[in-house]
């Protein structure tokens, strides 16, 4: 139960309490994603689910499961903390320092009048290490995802926009039951794939472009992150070769991903696939990043890391080469380090599809 999780937390820290303000930490504790709110949880596994009243009968029912006790403000959060820090006689306070407003920060210090204690990075290694119920959440996000990126590829043509695709990209996930999207999806053709993170445009799809989707779905606060590049008609010999390199690279990176290794090697092992060609130079961000409640969590692989990969983890292995004014590659799946070893929770093809 994660209420246990957090009060061993709290006493490993040598507090009395814990107060989270940020969305997805209070997700992790109360099963859901109010947009305001605060959890309040005690080193004795008292555990407060603070809301107002447009949360509270929400609140009431994944409380049967979280195990927290609800309480609808008077007021304001603010001075219902005050009360039960009060009345747990809390003297030091876990916060969340990493993400906390300054004006929240500002506000409960002065009115809590207690020491806040950095939190720091020790939740989101919790959170790091997802259990059962997790998964099956992401594998169901993800499920979602890839049905709706084979529907588009019906609509995948000559003359038709980025911005149109990416708009019935949206509509298709939301019709196979998406609660919302991951990120904004990225769907880019010809030179425009050059770009990691481009924006659709109204450019239109020519015969022997490279398209780009980058996409997600999420289920239940919980996301999925999938890339894949697809050709239209044709694909010229440097086209193939460049993209067979970095399914290489990726490939690479997959087979290095295990239990204690660093993220840095992981990084690495892609790294030297497009070295070894001289096209690392074009590979212009980290390998992977952890996905959970958060699209980006807990550390990524990067060639300055310090993170080690570890059982729980999920995280997306995602090389891409990008040469501007030309083109971009970029293939991307989610892999879970699960107790029994490596798996891969991308189902989709990563042989390059010519439509």
């Amino acid at each position: 139960m994660r209420l246990d999780k957090l009060s061993k937390l709290i006493n490993d820290k040598e507090c009395d309490a814990l107060l989270l303000l940020n969305e997805s930490n209070m997700h992790y504790a109360c099963g859901f994603s109010p947009s305001e709110g605060a959890v309040l949880i005690t080193k004795d596994g008292v555990g407060y689910h603070i809301v107002d009243s447009r949360y509270t009968e929400t609140a009431e029912r994944y409380a049967i499961d979280s195990g927290l006790k609800v309480i609808e403000i008077e007021k304001s959060f603010s001075d219902e903390v005050k009360k039960l820090c009060e009345k747990h006689n809390t003297k030091r306070l876990l916060f969340e320092n990493e993400s906390i407003s300054l004006m929240q920060y500002e506000l409960y210090k002065e009115k809590l009048g207690c020491e806040f204690v950095k939190l720091d990075k020790a939740l989101m290694l919790l959170r790091n290490i997802k259990d059962f119920e997790e998964i099956k959440l992401i594998k169901q996000a993800n499920s979602i995802a890839e049905k709706s990126f084979l529907e588009l590829l019906n609509d995948v043509k000559a003359g038709k926009s980025e911005k149109e695709l990416a708009s019935l990209f949206d509509y298709y996930m939301a019709k196979n039951g998406s609660d919302g999207l991951s990120f904004d999806t990225i769907l880019l053709t010809g030179e425009h794939t050059s770009m990691p993170h481009g924006v659709p445009s109204d450019r239109v799809i020519k015969e022997g472009d490279f398209v780009l989707f980058d996409f997600g779905a999420t289920c239940k606060g919980y996301h999925s992150d999938m890339t894949r590049t697809v050709a239209v008609k044709s694909a010229d010999d440097e086209m193939i070769r460049t993209y067979n390199l970095v399914l290489e690279a990726q490939l690479a990176g997959i087979k290095a991903l295990e239990d204690g290794v660093k993220c840095a090697e992981v990084y690495k092992a892609s790294y030297d696939v497009l070295a070894r060609e001289n096209m690392a130079q074009y590979f212009r961000h980290s390998l992977g990043h952890g996905v959970g409640l958060d699209i980006h969590e807990g550390y990524n692989a990067s060639p300055r890391s310090t993170d080690t990969y570890e059982v729980g983890n999920v995280t997306s292995i995602e090389p891409g080469v990008y040469i501007p004014d030309k083109f971009g590659i970029r293939i991307e799946d989610l892999l879970y380090i699960s107790p029994r070893g490596r798996e891969n929770l991308s189902n989709i093809t990563k042989e390059l599809i010519i439509l």
